[in-house]
């Protein structure tokens, strides 16, 4: 990359005073990249254009990057988990690089051991909430387990405030406007970072197909609006990315709305796609096997007046949940992108043009999944909005760790219940 120089790089908007905040910090000149695209492409693509060398280059990876998604996705939900975890923490660490390089935080005491440290107590509480929930049987059998899950939020606080008191300690007199501005620094990155990550988590136990989809979602529009744009791309959507134009946020969004149909059906006839991740005390393991709810059942549909002339079917069969993946995919299209160019905002911001090199053609992982944490966001107030309801299973795991006497009187009172509406007789008649 050939950087340009300050005054003809300058953002929109950038003052005198943002400059000068720079300047408190040591400044913020970028460092010139080198050429990451493996030596073999280079020789390759050698002939061609830089316009269709990049093109190539990112072809070539992106179908590498999905090769690879679709072996973890054999893999199972537990590899996935562990997948997400590691993306959490390269893309913690690229932020947190640009940070540390930009401000010249060399001098700082203590600062990356911190950040680091702050990590590892976010994700001890958030893992171990989501296993607490998620996995009660499990962890009442285990007598360690049982301990920790009894006292987990206070154990998350006392480390919490263990590093918060390090931090303290660790002020230096010249450095203390720098020290609490990289303190901001790593609980915003914390908080971008590692609470989506843990909302990914998430989807992913309420069934592999809202992992799957909404990240596929994302993915199919990241492609076909570079695809539009490369090819068709004529109108500037947004002074933040020049390259993005309007034709491909258009194509990106009606080629994703289809993909997210069709990939929503083709996934909906499996259970191992549609069923919630669970332990078995039988087999002392992770299962994905369910009777699949009505979201999975094809159901008929009457389709709009309208329509019916012009594609010549009166009712048409489809899955409950094809109709939601409208609304993923539709989120994806249309305010996914604005993660990306929040991202883009980020990198102008310090002179970046990316967060990392880990990937030739595509910058960091930073870089390809900007859009995916917001939508991780989005998908999980969905589906507590608007698909979770109570959970039987998780009730009768609770109900039986209960004392005998509490299950008793638990017993009793739906009894009482169900005998007022009618149920309970009408069930001992029949």
């Amino acid at each position: 990359m050939v950087w340009e120089s300050e005054s003809e790089n300058k953002l929109d908007g950038e003052t005198a005073s943002d400059s000068e905040s720079k300047c408190d910090f040591g400044g913020s000149s970028p460092v010139p990249t080198s050429d990451d695209t493996p030596e073999v492409l280079n020789r390759a693509l050698s002939n061609l254009s830089s316009r269709w060398k990049n093109w190539w280059v990112r072809g070539i990876l992106t179908l590498a990057m999905i090769t690879f998604f679709f072996i973890i996705i054999y893999l199972g939900p537990m590899v996935l988990m562990t997948i997400v975890m590691c993306v959490q923490i390269k893309c913690f660490h690229e932020i947190i690089t640009i940070g540390y390089n930009v401000y010249h935080s060399y001098d700082l005491p203590w600062f990356r051991t911190l950040s680091w440290y702050f990590l590892l107590c976010v994700n001890y509480f958030f893992y171990g909430e989501t296993v607490t929930d998620y996995f009660f049987t499990l962890v009442q059998r285990e007598e360690p387990l049982r301990i920790l899950s009894k006292y987990h939020r206070f154990i998350s606080f006392a480390l919490y405030l263990t590093g918060f008191c390090m931090f303290v300690l660790s002020l230096v007199k010249k450095h203390y406007r720098l020290q609490f501005y990289m303190f901001g620094w790593t609980h915003v990155t914390l908080l971008i970072v590692v609470t989506q990550s843990h909302l990914i988590i998430h989807n992913l136990f309420e069934g592999m197909i809202w992992f799957i989809v909404p990240i596929s979602c994302v993915i199919c529009n990241d492609i076909m609006a570079y695809m539009f744009g490369f090819f068709f791309g004529r109108t500037p959507l947004i002074k933040l990315s020049p390259k993005k134009t309007w034709e491909g946020f258009i194509g990106g969004f009606f080629s994703t709305v289809l993909f997210g149909l069709l990939l929503s059906y083709v996934m909906s006839g499996y259970r191992c796609f549609t069923c919630p991740v669970e332990f078995n005390n039988d087999t002392n393991s992770f299962t994905v096997d369910c009777e699949p709810s009505e979201l999975f059942q094809l159901q008929e549909y009457n389709i709009p007046v309208l329509l019916q002339s012009l594609l010549g079917w009166k009712t048409v069969r489809m899955y409950p949940f094809q109709i939601h993946s409208i609304a993923l995919s539709t989120f994806a299209s249309l305010i996914g992108p604005f993660g990306g160019f929040f991202a883009s905002g980020f990198k102008r911001a310090f002179k970046i043009k990316d967060f990392a090199n880990t990937i030739p053609g595509h910058g960091g992982i930073m870089d390809r999944f900007d859009c995916q944490y917001l939508m991780a966001t989005f998908v999980n107030v969905y589906i507590a909005s608007f698909i979770r309801g109570p959970n039987p299973s998780k009730l009768i795991q609770q109900f039986l760790t209960l004392r005998p006497e509490q299950q008793l009187h638990i017993f009793n009172t739906l009894k009482a219940h169900l005998v007022d509406r009618g149920v309970l007789g009408s069930l001992e008649e029949a």
